[in-house]
């Protein structure tokens, strides 16, 4: 009975000494990226989650930002909610045309070749598209063209109302790219890293739309092609399923990413007023591999 009783305070003491040590190595943790932030000019917000230990970091994650093209996750969730609802089918074709309305006063404007990341969506003006290829063009080179087209598909009001259902109450998706009167008008996309972690969250842990969902986009978030943050340099053999966003002085990358299939974090970097893109870059990917070195190495 002694003897249970030994292993048992001997287990519980082990337990309160790992818990001592992860306090103390996100405390650090917190101390060193502060300590980043304070030399960089400019804002950055962290927002981070294990979720295998429950794990948190947050740093100016309530600050509002303009959301670039993070804002594209949500709207690929719309997307394959909508397609859950039968309203169509992720193989049907939509017919490409580089027409679309202001917000502002339902003027026409066409999207500019040289804005974007993307030729291929300018390929097929005149012919057709399937929706899961538009999907894949916004999400994995950023195409500005794919997004609009999938904006008036399923209507921005839809999308922040399905963001609200993950408590993602701060995201604002009011319009696509290139509405200029818009940017002029001050109606922005905009996001805080709070609830864009809760966005990567959802998917990760498979609770928005379905699971099968999540899997498929949680594939397309894998093919990224832009890896100069977040992931740059994270070991190779770490997944990272991610949408990054950059426009002048704003860079951003939200990320779930994977040291093997049972273990992932959630990792939200946003910055805005660096001027330089590749020092803001750097940066994120600093700060990354520092938060990887703490969760992988403690």
């Amino acid at each position: 009975m002694l003897t249970n009783k030994v292993f048992l305070l001997s287990g519980i003491l082990l337990m309160c000494l790992n818990c001592a040590n992860q306090r103390s190595n996100t405390e650090k943790l917190r101390k060193n990226i502060e300590n980043i932030i304070s030399r960089t000019e400019g804002t950055i917000a962290v927002a981070f989650e294990d979720l295998k230990t429950g794990d948190k970091l947050f740093i100016n994650d309530k600050i509002q930002m303009h959301a670039a093209s993070t804002m594209k996750t949500p709207v690929m969730i719309e997307v394959y909610k909508q397609a859950s609802e039968a309203h169509f089918s992720l193989t049907d074709s939509v017919l490409i045309k580089n027409e679309f309305r202001s917000i502002v006063d339902g003027s026409k404007y066409t999207m500019d070749f040289g804005e974007d990341s993307d030729d291929v969506v300018y390929k097929n003006i005149g012919k057709r598209m399937s929706i899961h290829d538009l999907v894949y063009q916004m999400i994995t080179v950023s195409s500005n063209f794919a997004t609009n087209i999938l904006i008036d598909l399923v209507k921005a009001e839809n999308v922040m109302s399905t963001m609200k259902t993950i408590d993602a109450n701060k995201v604002r998706v009011l319009r696509g790219v290139e509405d200029i009167k818009a940017y002029e008008s001050g109606l922005n996309n905009t996001t805080d890293a709070y609830d864009m972690l809760l966005i990567m969250k959802a998917i990760a842990q498979k609770r928005v739309v379905s699971p099968n969902a999540c899997e498929k986009m949680i594939n397309i978030l894998l093919q990224q092609k832009f890896k100069s943050k977040i992931p740059a340099l994270l070991p190779s053999t770490v997944k990272v399923a991610h949408k990054t966003g950059s426009i002048t002085e704003i860079d951003h990358d939200a990320a779930i990413v994977y040291l093997n299939p049972e273990h992932a974090y959630v990792l939200v970097i946003l910055t805005k007023g660096i001027k330089s893109h590749k020092h803001a870059q750097k940066t994120i990917a600093r700060i990354s591999r520092m938060i990887y070195d703490v969760v992988f190495l403690g």
